[in-house]
């Protein structure tokens, strides 16, 4: 039950202005995590460097959201298909991690030796300690998910050595989502959309989404 001074109010927000009702439901995880990862805990300023794992839902928004805020985007990927796409959502340079199982030493020379100011982790397992690796002194890395493995062996030399800041996010709270819905109405951010089904065709939504996809799976009510 609400206490008296609580208004239900208290729990809306308002879409961005130039959102779809379609657009504006992908918002609540996928974007919303990235917003306070980069922006609550990483403080994130035009010209940082951004390691961005992977191509799926949260990671496009991690494109877009980075590149909106004038950082430069590093990609990686098993898809040269999907890293040109993600060339078109405003990432600079790209790492195909099946020609390059070595990521992080690419990271090291795309930076000239001196790392990423922040990772958005979603792989976990193995990755994190590559991420360290990859990593520049007093970095972030933003644990978002685990796709390998819930467990990761870290090398602790590294770790100490580059004062790395590894945070677990478990998305944000309701001021920071109004800061980044009224940012959204000034950054030119849209949502990538793959499909939109209707509620009848909820099964295909989820094979679809358990296939892979490039963007957000939407399952509209309406339709």
């Amino acid at each position: 039950m609400l206490g008296r001074s609580t208004e239900i109010s208290d729990f809306l927000l308002l879409p961005p202005k130039t959102f779809t009702d379609n657009q504006s439901s992908t918002l609540p995880v996928a974007a919303f995590v990235n917003w306070f990862s980069l922006v609550e805990y990483g403080n994130i300023k035009a010209g940082d460097k951004v390691l961005v794992q992977g191509t799926g839902g949260v990671s496009i928004f991690a494109i877009q959201i980075a590149s909106a805020l004038g950082a430069e985007v590093i990609v990686t990927s098993s898809s040269d298909e999907k890293l040109e796409k993600a060339k078109e959502l405003g990432a600079s340079h790209f790492i195909n991690y099946k020609k390059h199982p070595d990521w992080e030493k690419e990271v090291q020379k795309l930076t000239n030796g001196k790392g990423v100011e922040h990772i958005i982790e979603v792989v976990g397992g193995s990755s994190i300690a590559k991420s360290i690796e990859a990593l520049a002194f007093q970095g972030h890395i933003y644990v978002i998910g685990f796709l390998e493995d819930m467990e990761a062996n870290v090398n602790l030399f590294s770790l100490l050595s580059k004062q790395a800041k590894i945070q677990g996010i478990n998305v944000g709270h309701h001021r920071a989502f109004e800061d980044f819905t009224k940012a959204l109405n000034r950054i030119s951010i849209d949502s990538v959309i793959d499909t939109v089904y209707s509620f009848d065709q909820a099964k295909e939504a989820y094979e679809h989404q358990a296939k892979g996809a490039f963007g957000k799976i939407v399952i509209d009510f309406n339709k």
